[in-house]
């Protein structure tokens, strides 16, 4: 099984990196990082690398695809050679999945027209325009196709596909492995949940907001 995990350049960190970590350990799948061109990818921070061993070319047909989001996922909609890949990789793949804003990519394909799908709460909107019927669930399923809200969220979405794949004990040994056991000092990782001054702040700058991590 080939796990292929897409990156261009201003991605987020942990939209990638959080699914590697859990799907890596799926016993006998080659995980790897592509790109356009081998090498590395610069993530949105600036600071940190991450190492593409595939081009594009080189992998046309992986076994699941993931793809992140980032602040660089507003240009990467707007490159035919990658949604060319995604389009041609998608006809093959057993799963088509997505964190975050990277679900943009997938739909700016076509590939999510008429499906269910999320991604950050402050971009839901954003998917109407391509014929999704955008939902602000954590992790959603809707055939092949899954979907992550926000950056951490990758996480939770690797665990359920680690359930499907290998089934419950494996995820569960993974989750374990991993410690993956969130105990945030604060409860305000949703909208539903954050203090409204601090959701309508957000809001209110958007765009920064997003250009810094979403």
């Amino acid at each position: 099984m080939q796990i292929a995990i897409l990156l261009y350049d201003r991605f987020t960190a942990l939209d990638a990196v959080g699914p590697y970590e859990l799907l890596g350990r799926l016993p006998g799948a080659e995980t790897f990082f592509v790109a356009a061109e081998r090498g590395p990818v610069r993530g949105d921070q600036g600071s940190l690398a991450l190492v593409a061993d595939r081009s594009l070319a080189e992998v046309p047909s992986p076994d699941i695809v993931l793809v992140p989001g980032g602040p660089g996922s507003r240009q990467a909609m707007r490159d035919g050679v990658l949604l060319d890949w995604l389009r041609t990789a998608d006809t093959t793949t057993t799963w088509t999945t997505s964190v975050c804003t990277g679900s943009h990519l997938l739909a700016a394909a076509g590939l999510l027209t008429d499906r269910r799908a999320t991604t950050h709460w402050l971009t839901l909107d954003d998917l109407v325009p391509f014929g999704v019927r955008a939902t602000g669930e954590r992790v959603v399923f809707d055939g092949k196709y899954v979907t992550a809200a926000g950056v951490s969220s990758g996480i939770d979405m690797a665990l359920h596909l680690l359930g499907r794949i290998g089934g419950d004990e494996l995820a569960q040994q993974v989750q374990l492995l991993t410690e993956y056991d969130p105990q945030p000092p604060y409860d305000a990782g949703s909208p539903r949940t954050a203090p409204a001054a601090v959701v309508a702040r957000l809001r209110a700058g958007r765009e920064e907001t997003i250009e810094a991590g979403g």
